[in-house]
């Protein structure tokens, strides 16, 4: 359930931090102070869409968040466990800027507020005020009873089946429509990916090939060169060797006294023959290692001629054609699989189509048990809500066409008087009986969910007098094994909660601020008061308060 609710510059609150237990909660206000905001600052925690506009005047983000205890939560808890993220606690947060961005945490790691709906979703359920027009919609009513009678995971399954089955009656009617194109295609593909099978260009050979004609193609000049550098410097007639050879004996064969003074230079031309010959072991050595291979040059030309011919012919760059092959098989693949063969693809749609139409049986006959039990719980909840000569039933009919949902069309019915035929809501109903009527069948809804913590905002619109006083006893019943938030208006609701919220608007110092607190036993009489009898209480509405509340208050066997 919702422990804690924390609330900073958000719309016109400043800084809020809330404690909630569990039994029924009863939040009431002047009308215009804001209790709109708690729910909506609930609502972003879960997941609602964000708007910059809520953000606090003055401020650069609004900060939100919500502890749950799950302790009796196994599928949040497994949601949790299934993402690695901490099952020991929940803690929901989400920041909203000015600029209407918006950040969301789990349990203080990042998540994305389709997390935070999906979490929200095992965690607290919310009956907006206006649920009671969601019901004039026979979708709503499907929803309903599906959720009633305990089956969403047969149901979703069901979907998927029928999702399956027109997903091969598309591929089939655009296989029919396309034939003549697709098999034109196909051929044109084969014969490409083909060719190119036939070519076989790795990856990375391209490079390799041309690197190769490179080096082979100017060998023979590598050689001539290199061989000539050899001449150049121990050749017999004229190579740099024998000559430096030469200057050194002549140059050694001078009398000492000349001999010294040029010292330095015999050194320097001793030098030079070494370095000298040691460039021609060099070039000697390089020339051995040059090969003339005019075959494998030959081939190299012919395979990147290849290369090239094919690569204009597809008007792609040479580089590009490992990529363009891949594509080429892929799109061949997906045309020439078994999943758009039309034999194949006609066996499957009469598959799946045999399978939904089982599960929509199996599921049709549940709803049909189901609805009855719906009709049944709801039937006695218009009883307790003064309504008892009303009759109330959940009508299961054949669709006429499939779809997602199964066979079955489901409308709810009702005579509010005796005697009178059933009728749709919307034909029937008064505004103030549809109020009672929505509220019965949420109070049966909510027995039937597995989540504990329930939030009703304003669903008791419309009622009053003692029908308000049974509609707070409904809830102070569901409230009582879970936790139950009412945003009500009626004393005769608030004083059965188990505990009271009250919200006001204040102005302080040019700023408009919302202040919200729970009351001890005298600010719970005072607000039933101001609830009863306006602003201006006198002793005798305080009195009634007083009273109202100890009857509330007190146990009931």
């Amino acid at each position: 359930m919702l422990t804690e609710l924390a609330i900073r510059d958000f719309a016109i609150v400043d800084h809020l931090e809330l404690e909630l237990g569990g039994g029924m909660t009863a939040i009431t206000g002047e009308t215009g102070a804001g209790k709109s905001i708690l729910l909506g600052a609930l609502g972003l925690c879960l997941g609602e869409r964000a708007d910059a506009g809520s953000v606090r005047h003055g401020r650069e983000r609004a900060d939100l968040s919500a502890r749950f205890d799950i302790r009796s939560l196994p599928a949040a808890r497994a949601w949790l466990a299934e993402r690695e993220l901490p099952t020991d606690d929940c803690l929901l947060r989400r920041v909203v800027t000015r600029a209407g961005r918006s950040k969301a945490w789990i349990n203080g790691q990042p998540a994305t507020v389709a997390d935070l709906k999906a979490l929200g979703s095992h965690l607290i359920e919310i009956h907006g005020q206006h649920a009671h027009q969601a019901l004039l919609s026979e979708d709503t009513h499907l929803r309903l009873l599906d959720d009633f009678a305990g089956h969403a995971d047969t149901v979703a399954e069901l979907a998927e089946t029928f999702h399956a089955w027109r997903e091969v009656r598309r591929r089939l009617k655009r296989l029919a429509e396309d034939g003549d194109e697709q098999r034109a295609r196909r051929q044109l593909l084969r014969y490409q990916v083909e060719e190119l099978d036939q070519l076989a260009l790795a990856e990375n050979e391209l490079a390799g090939l041309e690197a190769e004609q490179e080096e082979l193609a100017h060998a023979e000049e590598r050689l001539r060169e290199a061989q000539f550098a050899v001449e150049c410097c121990d050749g017999e007639s004229g190579g740099a060797l024998p000559l430096l050879n030469q200057a050194v004996s002549r140059l050694s064969d001078l009398p000492g006294s000349e001999r010294g003074a040029l010292a330095e230079a015999l050194s320097m031309l001793g030098n030079a023959c070494i370095q000298v010959e040691e460039a021609g072991r060099e070039l000697n050595h390089f020339a051995a290692g040059v090969e003339l291979d005019p075959e494998r040059l030959a081939w190299v030309e012919e395979r990147l001629g290849e290369v090239h011919r094919i690569a204009r012919k597809h008007h792609v760059p040479p580089e590009e054609l490992v990529d363009l092959h891949q594509r080429l098989g892929e799109e061949l693949a997906e045309l020439d699989g078994g999943d758009d063969d039309l034999e194949t693809l006609s066996a499957e749609a009469e598959t799946l189509q045999v399978r939904w139409r089982e599960q929509a049986l199996a599921v049709s006959a549940a709803r049909r048990e189901a609805a009855e039990r719906l009709g049944a719980a709801v039937q006695d909840q218009l009883a307790f809500l003064a309504m008892g000569k009303a009759t109330f039933a959940a009508e299961v009919s054949e669709r006429e066409a499939p779809a997602p949902e199964g066979l079955d069309r489901v409308r709810f019915l009702i005579s509010a008087n005796p005697g009178q035929p059933a009728r749709p809501l919307a034909k029937v109903a008064s505004g103030g009986e549809l109020s009672r009527i929505s509220l019965a069948i949420q109070v049966v809804a909510a027995q039937h969910s597995t989540i504990p913590s329930l939030v009703f905002d304003e669903v008791d619109v419309g009622v009053s007098g003692a029908t308000a006083e049974i509609v707070g006893q409904l809830l102070r019943r569901l409230g009582a094994s879970g936790q139950v938030m009412t945003v009500t208006h009626l004393p005769q609701v608030a004083a059965q909660a188990h505990q009271h919220l009250h919200i006001a608007k204040q102005a302080e110092d040019d700023t408009t601020l919302t202040r919200m607190a729970l009351l001890d036993e005298a600010g719970r009489v005072g607000e039933l008061a101001r609830m009863l009898g306006g602003m201006k209480l006198t002793d005798q509405t305080l009195a009634h308060a007083r009273e109202m509340l100890d009857a509330s208050q007190r146990p009931r066997h």
